[in-house]
């Protein structure tokens, strides 16, 4: 497969068009599959890791958890193992899976989280713009068995499974099996003005 490691990738903003100004980041992230297979060494992940670190959260109670695999450890077999067909097909090239859970109650009080998973989203979110600015493949996934994560990672029940997110090296989409390389591009966005509305729900 010469030829086909690590290449440079696309800009959303080579494809998208914002009706807003917006912080170019923003519109240039997107979540590729083509991965080269390299490995990341831990020191180069940490920045992610700490860019969820600070993101919001309700009584910066920081409810969100991260479990995570690299390539090439003992640990691998185990989170790749839990992907569906789908997307094992291509997060075997990855460098690293993490897997993002949440505690649902506080630990301060035992009271539940009602904000547990909207908090988690927001450290993902940071994960990924933080990896994608380093350069990095970052692709959030739900397409994975939540039950066998759970049973096999050892995840405590007052924490919930949210999802999974691959993390890697671009290459060139032509390391994907041919049915993905058609949707290796960022995508389009509905309008803003179509998912929000000033006052009471009226979609």
């Amino acid at each position: 497969m010469a030829g086909l490691g690590l290449q440079p990738m696309i800009k959303g903003s080579e494809v998208r068009k914002s009706e807003y100004p917006i912080e170019p980041l923003l519109l240039d992230r997107w979540s590729p599959r083509g991965m080269s297979g390299e490995e990341i060494p831990v020191e180069e992940l940490m920045p992610l890791f700490e860019a969820a670190r600070w993101a919001p959260s309700s009584f910066n109670a920081q409810q969100w958890r991260a479990l995570f695999a690299r390539r090439e450890t003992e640990h691998w077999p185990a989170f790749l193992g839990l992907l569906g067909d789908g997307n094992r097909s291509w997060a075997k090239n990855a460098a690293a899976l993490v897997l993002f859970i949440s505690r649902t109650h506080f630990e301060y009080n035992g009271q539940p989280s009602i904000t547990h998973s909207y908090d988690t989203g927001a450290a993902w979110l940071s994960f990924a713009l933080e990896g994608f600015r380093q350069g990095f493949v970052v692709h959030g996934m739900e397409g994975f068995d939540y039950e066998r994560a759970r049973t096999e990672l050892k995840i405590p029940s007052e924490f919930q499974v949210e999802a999974m997110a691959a993390v890697g090296k671009p290459a060139d989409k032509r390391v994907l099996p041919e049915k993905l390389q058609s949707r290796e591009s960022p995508n389009d966005r509905r309008k803003a003005s179509e998912s929000i509305c000033e006052g009471a729900f009226r979609f």
